[in-house]
C-alpha cells in the first residue's frame, strides 16, 4: 500500500481510481490481470472495476489482488434509461434500461455506492441534471476529455448539491489507468479495505485529482468506438 498514514492518529489517504475498464467491456482492451498489474505499477492503492453492464471482469481482477497490496472493488457502469451510473461494491450488475434514480436506490440498498460518471456529456451517455437523484456522488473529473468544460460543470453541480466529489480515469486501455483518481481519506483506525473505501466515498471524504488524456488518446478512443458501433461491410 502506498497510502499515506499520518502521525498522531491522522486519517490515511489512499489514491483510488474508481472508474476503470477491462476487456469485459465492449470497448475495453485490458485483460483483468494486466489491469491489476498496471494499477500497482502506477502507484495506486486501489481501483473500482466498472465494465459496462457486467461484473465479470471485476470479479476476475479481484481474484488477482489477494495479497493486500491493492484494493480491488467490484463494480460496473450501468446503462440506465437516463445515462450511465457507476455501481460500486455490488455483487452483480444491475439491470440496464431502468431510471437512473431507481437504479441508484437499488445500488445503495444493497450496500453499494452510486456515482454519476461524466455527467452532462450526452455524447458519452452522461446524465442530465434533472435525472440525477438519489446518488452518493458525482464524478467531477473524468480524464477522458479534450476540454475541461463538462468537468467544471460537474464540479459546480456537485458543490451546489453538496455531493461527494470523485475523479476517475475512465481508462479503457492500460496506459490511462490512474491518469485521474480519487484521494480517499480513511479514518485513522480504519484498515484499507473495500468496505472502508466505500464508506469514505459515501460520506464525502474524497478529492478528485489527475490530468486529462491527450488529444491523440481521446481521438483514438472515439475512432475505436465508431468501428465497434458500425456494422462491418465485409
Amino acid at each position: 500500500m502506498t497510502g499515506r498514514a499520518g502521525s498522531g492518529g491522522r486519517p490515511r489517504t489512499l489514491r483510488i481510481d474508481p472508474h476503470v475498464h477491462t476487456s469485459a467491456s465492449y470497448d475495453g482492451v485490458t485483460p483483468p490481470a494486466k489491469l491489476v498489474g498496471r494499477a500497482r505499477n502506477v502507484g495506486l492503492d486501489g481501483i473500482v472495476v466498472t465494465d459496462h453492464d457486467t461484473v465479470d471482469g471485476a470479479l476476475q481482477a479481484a481474484k488477482r489482488a489477494t495479497d493486500g497490496d491493492l484494493v480491488v472493488i467490484v463494480g460496473c457502469e450501468v446503462s440506465t434509461a437516463d445515462g450511465h451510473l457507476l455501481a460500486m461494491g455490488v455483487e452483480s450488475a444491475p439491470e440496464p434500461g431502468r431510471p437512473l434514480a431507481d437504479t441508484a436506490r437499488d445500488v445503495r440498498a444493497a450496500g453499494g455506492v452510486a456515482v454519476v460518471p461524466h455527467p452532462f456529456q450526452r455524447s458519452r451517455h452522461g446524465a442530465r441534471a434533472d435525472a440525477i437523484e438519489a446518488v452518493d456522488g458525482i464524478e467531477v473529473y473524468n480524464a477522458h476529455t479534450i476540454t475541461n468544460v463538462r468537468n467544471r460543470q460537474a464540479e459546480r453541480f456537485a458543490t451546489r448539491g453538496d455531493y461527494p466529489k470523485l475523479g476517475g480515469s475512465d481508462a479503457h486501455r492500460p496506459g490511462n489507468v490512474g491518469r485521474a483518481a480519487t484521494e480517499v481519506r480513511l479514518p485513522a483506525d480504519a484498515a484499507p479495505t473495500a468496505d472502508a473505501v466505500l464508506e469514505s466515498m459515501r460520506t464525502g471524504r474524497t478529492a478528485a485529482v489527475g490530468r486529462r488524456t491527450t488529444t491523440w488518446q481521446y481521438l483514438t478512443k472515439l475512432a475505436g468506438n465508431a468501428r465497434l458501433k458500425t456494422p462491418s461491410l465485409l
